[in-house]
């Protein structure tokens, strides 16, 4: 089968970011849009608009039957849902099964696999990959049994999703009752599921994550990510390769990625997500996202491909056309992510109108953004605003890329976090690479310290 009609069931750059490759391969797009983004770029960008419901997401880009109805009648072949709202539900793969709809990511069964946390660790022990000690938890009791047994700190996390929400850090037996009884809460409004497990917290963990490409058949990993840059779990800089690995660890997490999509018989474009202890050089599972991530510009910098186009080519029911050997990771790319915030207020979401807005130019530089001079970013939606991604022949090139980059990058009429950006590159211990998920924290704590 071949698309001629995409309809593109998400908003801002990675609406826009579809849009430009379904451009490139001629395939019409159609953007299912709120009453807030009519007129946004990706709005004005796409062959067609159609409107599914009011500003607020739940009743619009969460809504599973407009979504569908929209693409049932703009006549599209398939439905291209981005990263967030529904783009790992399983629900939604399934109705666009029933409606002859195609769904571009994996099938339903994979979506519920992966997507139920405890499931995925289960499917991960099976695949033969090591998971952090832990386990699900359905009372006080539990944990508290369940945290002395693997070790304390630990922390709690929602099985339903991720993204920070429905996490909390425990230190101590006396804090466990309230953290239990906020997480469950979290859970609940985040994802309908107030079920949580547990898991042993490690403190000098990185982030780090490999990009997969399947198609039932064939499973080849695009290298690894490093996604340690975190603030409240929420990443702000990621980088393709991750620095500082070993040649040893890197093969084994990278086989370990493969395993993982191979015992799933994964099908799309999908990235398995690790926890590196860089003290004993031990990697554990975490999970799987079954999308295209926010970050997968840093993956196509490094390997010359077109995530998005080869997630439409899986879809389309053709074989994966790169074999391992195939792929070259070259050079090193890292990406800012330029969000609507204002630090001086806890970074609290900063809506408005840009008033100007001027992006850096180069050969080494890549721009993903959705606003220009007198878009409107509304206060319905996530902050991101734009991703700077640049490019050099290794990690120090990038680096002096990037603050290039940003010094030319200036946003006006709201509040950004491009001052943070600029004062992280300048940081030594961050320069130097292989920081931990905790950095950030000390970072921010020193600053404001002065």
């Amino acid at each position: 089968m071949i698309f001629r009609r995409i309809l593109i069931a998400n908003r801002g750059e990675i609406a826009v970011r579809i849009i430009r490759t379904c451009q490139r391969l001629g395939i019409e797009s159609v953007l299912a849009a709120s009453a807030a983004d009519l007129e946004s770029t990706a709005a004005k960008l796409a062959d067609r608009t159609i409107c599914i419901g009011p500003p607020r997401s739940s009743e619009s880009y969460l809504k599973i039957e407009a979504v569908v109805n929209a693409a049932l009648a703009t006549r599209a072949a398939a439905i291209h849902p981005g990263y967030g709202f529904l783009s790992e539900n399983a629900a939604l793969a399934r109705k666009c099964r029933a409606a002859n709809l195609v769904f571009i990511g994996p099938a339903e069964e994979q979506l519920e696999a992966i997507g139920d946390k405890l499931k995925a660790r289960r499917h991960a022990i099976d695949a033969g990959l090591p998971v952090v000690p832990g386990g699900p938890i359905a009372s006080l009791e539990e944990a508290l049994s369940l945290a002395d047994q693997i070790g304390w700190p630990v922390l709690i996390k929602a099985v339903g999703g991720g993204g920070g929400r429905g996490m909390k850090q425990v230190h101590q037996s006396s804090q466990m009752a309230e953290a239990l009884e906020l997480a469950r809460a979290e859970a609940n409004t985040a994802f309908a599921d107030a079920r949580v497990y547990l898991e042993r917290f490690v403190a000098s963990g990185r982030h780090v994550e490999v990009q997969l490409l399947g198609d039932g058949d064939h499973i080849v990993h695009l290298g690894t990510r490093d996604c340690s840059i975190q603030r409240r779990y929420q990443k702000l800089v990621e980088e393709a390769p991750a620095p500082g690995l070993s040649d040893g660890l890197r093969t084994a997490i990278h086989d370990a990625a493969v395993a993982f999509g191979t015992h799933l018989r994964y099908r799309s474009a999908g990235t398995v997500e690790f926890l590196v202890d860089r003290v004993r050089e031990e990697f554990y599972f975490l999970e799987m996202n079954a999308r295209i991530q926010v970050e997968h510009p840093v993956t196509e910098e490094v390997t010359g491909l077109d995530l998005v186009a080869e997630q439409i080519a899986i879809a389309q029911g053709q074989p994966l056309r790169l074999r391992q050997a195939d792929i070259a990771i070259e050079g090193h790319a890292i990406e800012c992510r330029i969000n609507a915030e204002d630090s001086t207020k806890d970074f609290r979401p900063s809506p408005g109108t840009i008033t100007s807005a001027v992006f850096p130019a180069g050969t080494d530089i890549r721009v993903d953004t959705h606003i220009e001079s007198g878009s409107l970013v509304p206060p319905f939606y996530d902050s991101l605003l734009a991703k700077i991604i640049v490019s050099g022949t290794d990690r120090r090139e990038a680096l002096r890329n990037m603050e290039a980059a940003l010094a030319n990058c200036h946003i006006e009429g709201v509040h950004t976090n491009l001052d943070l950006h600029t004062a992280l590159l300048a940081d030594p211990t961050f320069a130097r690479g292989g920081v931990d998920t905790s950095f950030l924290a000390h970072f921010l704590e020193e600053r404001a310290n002065g």
